[in-house]
């Protein structure tokens, strides 16, 4: 039985089309237009054609973030994925967190990617729910009125190694620096922030939850589901992804099936500052992650973060 955590109107959503320019070097974005609400940015999010994958200069419909989320439990890593049916491209995969971002936002996509991790992946335990601080900053707990969250405990993101080449917003280098592709397919930016979320030690009997805003009878209805969790674990070995697909439930590891299971474009492969492919089937990435695995390195450690709060004054040209 699913229990509804909020409703929203998702006519308070405006976001902003953008224009690209990218070179081997680096890729800077700004704002284009009027504000768009979410079935006229969904109207743009048609395939662009681009015929240098390092260099060009392109009109597109919306910016996303994603999170590639390391969960460091019981001495071992793990990233966090996310089930989705993405009614828009009539499929079902698995995907990093991620969201749209908000016109409000567009210069502060760290903020909405650090948002998104409160919003989806909710950490139970038998005391309560956690929340969770990004440096100083706390994340928002936004079923606060449906959920008991604990006072005493919380989670604390951190951010991992970024990407090589810079991205912007207008004149601002963008923190933290987020790997970026554009999305062939859906004309759209994603910027995939790379951060590790450390539980505190008294945290037991962990269960992990996907919360997911689903549009019903013109609301954006949110709603936790305890049959299907939706949130699943790949183990890594010295930083890299192992062939594993797990759940955990009240401290509990359990393997879960790969047939027949694709992940989202995030895990195609990226051709300079493109994606060209809508999705991946699991078997194929594991055979790329084989082929193209380096010579092991010990996983990234956490840098202290910029908190979001300040990201507007802190950003260098």
């Amino acid at each position: 039985m699913s229990r509804t955590l909020s409703r929203q109107d998702p006519g308070t959503f405006k976001t902003l089309p953008l224009f690209v320019e990218a070179s081997a070097d680096g890729l800077a974005y700004r704002s284009l237009g009027r504000p768009l609400n979410f079935n006229e940015m969904l109207e743009r999010r048609r395939v662009i054609e681009v015929s240098d994958s390092q260099r060009f200069a392109v009109e597109l419909a919306n910016l996303g973030v994603s999170v590639r989320l390391t969960l460091s439990w019981q001495g071992r890593e793990y990233w966090i994925l996310v089930r989705q049916r993405r009614l828009d491209r009539g499929d079902v995969v698995l995907k990093l967190i991620s969201g749209y971002v908000p016109a409000h936002e567009l210069h502060l996509p760290l903020l909405t990617a650090i948002q998104e991790v409160a919003e989806e992946c909710l950490l139970e335990t038998p005391e309560g729910w956690l929340s969770g601080r990004f440096g100083e900053t706390w994340l928002p707990s936004p079923y606060q009125g449906a959920l008991r969250y604990r006072e005493t405990l919380h989670f604390q993101l951190s951010p991992l190694s970024g990407a090589a080449r810079p991205v912007q917003s207008a004149n601002l280098t963008l923190l933290e620096r987020p790997r970026a592709y554009v999305h062939v397919p859906t004309a759209s930016l994603q910027l995939v922030y790379d951060l590790r979320l450390e539980l505190p030690k008294e945290a037991r009997q962990l269960s992990l939850f996907h919360v997911d805003e689903r549009l019903e009878d013109g609301k954006l209805v949110a709603r936790l589901d305890r049959s299907r969790p939706d949130l699943y674990l790949i183990p890594l070995n010295q930083g890299r992804p192992t062939a594993e697909l797990l759940t955990l439930k009240k401290g509990v590891l359990k393997a879960a099936s790969t047939r027949g299971l694709w992940l989202a474009e995030s895990f195609a492969p990226q051709d300079g500052w493109l994606v060209r492919d809508e999705r991946i089937r699991w078997k194929d990435w594991l055979s790329q992650q084989s082929l193209s695995a380096a010579p092991a390195k010990p996983a990234a450690k956490p840098r202290a973060p910029t908190a979001p709060a300040k990201l507007d004054a802190a950003q260098q040209g």
